[in-house]
């Protein structure tokens, strides 16, 4: 591990049960993270994701492997490296007790600081989350939204060098997704690093610097967004659908496209070059197709499959 990695992985693993019942949820992960970067960690339920983040904050001991985070060895030295870390969980776990500008305070002492250097940060951190005029207000009368802002503050009260964020905004509207996407991108451009967890395909190509993606605990790629397209999927997909789909996909659709998937009724055309595949869809009665570039989320149902996990 190099010292400039603000987090640095080898060889990471991690099983549960006994004997036959063992089941492996990290399997030989490594990684290395560089300063002020935005690297997610992409994978189907069950790939890995949050234990990989439990280990590396020290909250769950590993069975194998070396972890080094903000210089510091973990677990042994976790509960010191934490306090130049911030969290957002996958659920917001604000205390229901406390008002708004209440739990920052609160959750500031935590880590050692005096409640009047905390005070002093507050203002800044409510403003940030856009949520100035609700400091007196109880948690109760928050919307998801706001609550998920407020656990991203919360998160940099401690003014974090790494930011471990798991999935941070899955149930939110388009709104306060966006919202959050540019709160993330501010701190980003603060030279903050940070982890991200996310099963929406376009925010991590929005956000990611890098990324890996992983399944039943191993690493199946790792690099950009873009270089990842690139390297794994064909330039351009066409998706054809109605009652004439599968018939036209069987036949024209195998013979014009370099790779085909089918899903429900929706047959995914894989290729370099779609005029062929355009040109003959124009003829086609019965049929309906949205021609676009390939991206991410291409690339993880190519990698982890189509099928549910649960």
């Amino acid at each position: 591990m190099t010292e400039a990695g603000i987090l640095s992985v080898v060889n990471l693993r991690k099983s549960y049960g006994n004997g036959a019942s063992r089941h492996t949820v990290v399997d030989g992960l490594s990684f290395e993270l560089r300063r002020g970067e935005c690297y997610g960690l992409l994978g189907p339920n069950g790939a890995g994701k949050t234990t990989t983040l439990r280990l590396c904050l020290g909250l769950t001991a590993p069975d194998g492997g070396e972890i080094s985070l903000v210089g510091q060895r973990v677990p042994d030295q976790a509960r010191s490296a934490r306090l130049r870390v911030g969290v957002v969980p996958q659920a917001d776990n604000l205390d229901p007790d406390f008002t708004v500008a209440e739990n920052l305070l609160v959750f500031g002492r935590y880590f050692g600081a005096r409640d009047d250097e905390i005070c002093a940060r507050i203002p800044k951190l409510l403003e940030f989350a856009n949520l100035t005029a609700k400091k007196d207000a109880q948690i109760s009368e928050l919307s998801g939204g706001m609550k998920r802002r407020l656990t991203l503050a919360r998160a940099l009260i401690n003014d974090p060098d790494l930011i471990f964020m798991d999935e941070p905004t899955t149930g939110l509207d388009p709104q306060a997704r966006h919202m959050i996407w540019d709160r993330l991108k501010t701190l980003l451009g603060e030279g903050k690093t940070i982890v991200l967890t996310t099963h929406f395909m376009d925010e991590a190509e929005r956000l990611c610097n890098r990324l890996a993606v992983i399944d039943h605990g191993q690493m199946i790629a790792e690099g950009s967004p873009r270089d990842l397209i690139a390297q794994h999927i064909e330039a351009e997909v066409v998706e054809v659908y109605g009652d004439n789909a599968r018939a036209w996909g069987s036949d024209e659709g195998r013979s014009k496209s370099a790779r085909i998937e089918i899903s429900g009724e929706t047959i995914f055309c894989y290729t370099n070059d779609a005029q062929p595949l355009l040109q003959s869809l124009h003829e086609m009665q019965g049929v309906r197709y949205l021609h676009r570039p390939a991206n991410l989320e291409d690339l993880f149902l190519k990698l982890t499959g189509r099928e549910m996990r649960d």
